[in-house]
């Protein structure tokens, strides 16, 4: 019961969960546990994808410009 009480974000209390059905309540946690799993999921993608990023520094210790503006060429005079 607690778990719904803290996972649900406000939207449950504790004489709710104890009145709800048993049924209701597996329910509800399982609802709530998938959601999770889920959130956990696209987070670690999101970190994974976030390493595998390009440095602003090259090995030679150049400063390498945006992909966006390597395109660009532009003259500033």
């Amino acid at each position: 019961m607690h778990e719904i009480v803290f996972h649900g974000k406000g939207g449950y209390d504790y004489q709710t969960i104890y009145n709800m059905p048993i049924w209701l309540r597996n329910a509800t946690f399982g609802f709530i546990k998938d959601f999770y799993n889920e959130e956990k999921k696209s987070y670690e993608k999101s970190q994974k994808n976030s390493s595998s990023s390009t440095t602003v520094i090259d090995s030679d210790g150049k400063i390498k410009s945006p992909e966006f503006l390597q395109s660009r060429k532009t003259s500033y005079k």
